[in-house]
């Protein structure tokens, strides 16, 4: 008689966690790293939600967008995590994602007023070195050109950071931004896929600086108790990069994604950014930001493309990277 009721009991349980509602959110691979924010993201969200948060690594920040649009609207995507603004336009075109219809003030360099695409961190791109190895840091690009450092950048086609400093380059040179490149084409060991490949590449000895954030050093710091890792301060300025979520248009699970977006603004995941992701909270934890981060250094002028213009201005400063570094 005991085999029966096992056999119910473990009918009852299937239709249990059948009834258990998914929600697949497509983001980038150090996001879902064991030392990435997504598993305690999942963790306090999963208290709250009576659901099973599902974080899927599909590449770097740029080949997210890839990837959903090829999907279509046959994708199973709830949310896509990871764009920034100089992908926001490309990706309001192809009308798969749906606004979000959150209210919320944010702690960003910038005003944030878009429908569909909310901001859960940021950060400034930065060429970060090694002071053990690297004495004198350039100042500016036409400084890294004209020494004999090695440095390692991501493909501006499937990484964000690399699509970041296309744009810092042309913000900050505008017309002579080719030439920068050419001078600049000597100095790139490798371009990778994207930035974990790079920083690994750093981190192991093989380049002399990496293509990050400011925010980068504080890792090693605070994690590591290493303060021999800096960002290089460039007078042109530093480009802005603002992270963004947004929900598919298509979403099995459309409230579900409503009440993520709302705890991504929330302590529960904001709290957990700085120390995870290495980036500034979009909204500031009651805490404050980490000791350690006081440390970094802050750029004075801030560089950013209008979302709107970003995808002309990204045409035309790849044609001038492809053609610089194919030479």
């Amino acid at each position: 008689m005991k085999y029966p009721l096992i056999a119910a009991g473990i009918c009852l349980a299937g239709m249990v966690h059948a009834e258990t509602p998914v929600l697949k959110v497509y983001t980038y691979d150090s996001f879902v790293s064991e030392w990435g924010p997504g598993p305690q993201i999942e963790a306090a969200f999963e208290e709250t939600c009576r659901c099973d948060l599902q974080f899927v690594s599909a590449g770097d920040g740029a080949a997210l967008l890839a990837r959903v649009q090829l999907e279509g609207a046959r994708s199973d995507a709830d949310i896509v995590l990871g764009l920034d603004t100089n992908l926001m336009a490309a990706a309001s075109e192809t009308g798969l994602f749906a606004e979000h219809g959150q209210t919320a003030d944010f702690d960003l360099p910038i005003a944030w007023e878009d429908a569909t695409f909310l901001p859960y961190d940021w950060g400034y791109f930065a060429f970060v070195y090694d002071k053990e190895t690297v004495s004198n840091p350039p100042e500016s690009f036409s400084e890294l050109a004209e020494s004999d450092l090695q440095v390692v950048i991501q493909d501006p086609r499937s990484s964000t950071p690399g699509l970041g400093l296309l744009m810092w380059v042309k913000h900050a040179h505008g017309d002579q931004a080719a030439e920068v490149w050419q001078g600049l084409s000597d100095n790139v060991l490798t371009v990778t896929k994207g930035w974990s490949e790079a920083y690994g590449m750093f981190v192991e000895g093989e380049a002399d600086m990496v293509l990050s954030y400011t925010t980068s050093p504080a890792y090693h710091l605070i994690a590591e108790e290493d303060d021999s890792k800096a960002a290089a301060l460039f007078e042109e300025g530093h480009y802005l990069q603002v992270e963004v979520a947004a929900k598919l248009a298509n979403s099995d699970q459309p409230e579900l994604a409503d009440q993520f977006l709302s705890f991504m603004q929330t302590d529960g995941f904001q709290s957990v950014i700085p120390t995870t992701n290495w980036m500034y909270p979009a909204n500031e934890p009651e805490g404050g930001l980490p000791k350690g981060f006081e440390t970094l250094i802050q750029p004075e002028t801030a560089l950013l493309t209008a979302p709107e213009d970003a995808p002309t201005v990204r045409d035309a400063a790849l044609e001038e990277w492809l053609t610089a570094l194919s030479r």
